[in-house]
């Protein structure tokens, strides 16, 4: 009988090993070499009555993003996963943004300088993309949030449309995938938290790390003109405020993504 364990069965007990000494103890833990969406597989394990997961897989071939984009998810020893999570009140759109300030906080980030999350799902820096946020509701009040983060750059870099960077290249060493990814799922649970009460000092909170913050910006809407002027940032709701010429006041704006600035 062959008894070795898969690198993925090893990674697995890391990850419910470190969960356990921080107090975090999940139904179910996944740990897998390929699937199509972690997001999917978190909700197949909903469908069979559990209350918390979490999965984590090498590759995805299906994985998408906000508004349904592709999600690239390479071979290339960066991390997909998906945590479910149930709230104490209706979720919107300002628990991304929570989930993106707590992740900035990894202990293993400590050293990492020019961190910024761009509005309203992107972990980003000064290079670049390097991680996004997927939060998918099954109900007002449980959700599935997925995290994907380049450890190192995709491969497939050249085709995504927006400058891609990777936290190896921005000075991360000296980190093991099974505490990364522990370190993630604890502070998606404290983004949780936070968003529990009600997102205290978001908008201060969002505006001291928010990429593109006082620049001239374009938001592209769907079956709206895009929208242009100066980003001063978010308003305690989550909206976007800009500033158009001759305004006074911001323009609030509640939807959209930021693409290059002009």
């Amino acid at each position: 009988m062959n008894l070795a364990l898969s690198s993925q069965q090893i990674e697995q007990q890391q990850i419910e090993q470190l969960l356990r000494a921080a107090n975090a103890n999940l139904e179910i833990i996944q740990c897998k070499q390929n699937t199509t969406s972690t997001n999917d597989d978190v909700i197949q394990l909903v469908q069979q009555g559990y209350q918390n997961a979490l999965v984590i897989s090498d590759t995805q071939s299906k994985g998408r993003g906000q508004s349904q984009r592709e999600w690239l998810s390479p071979p290339s020893g960066n991390i997909y996963l998906s945590a479910l999570f149930k709230l104490e009140r209706p979720v919107d759109g300002r628990l991304s943004l929570e989930c993106g300030l707590n992740i900035l906080h990894c202990p293993s980030f400590a050293a990492l300088d020019g961190l910024k999350l761009k509005w309203a799902n992107d972990l980003y820096s000064d290079a670049g993309k390097w991680g996004g946020i997927l939060i998918e509701p099954l109900d007002s009040h449980t959700v599935v949030i997925g995290v994907g983060i380049n450890l190192k750059q995709p491969k497939a870099a050249e085709h995504i449309p927006q400058p891609i960077t990777n936290l190896e290249s921005l000075g991360l060493q000296n980190y093991t995938r099974p505490q990364l990814i522990s370190e993630i799922y604890l502070k998606l649970a404290e983004a949780v938290k936070w968003f529990n009460f009600d997102c205290q000092n978001l908008a201060q909170r969002f505006n001291q790390v928010a990429a593109f913050k006082d620049q001239w910006i374009t938001i592209e809407r769907q079956q709206q003109a895009p929208l242009v002027g100066y980003f001063r940032g978010i308003q305690h709701d989550g909206a976007l405020l800009i500033q158009q010429a001759a305004e006074i006041l911001p323009t609030v704006c509640y939807d959209g993504r930021i693409v290059i600035p002009i």
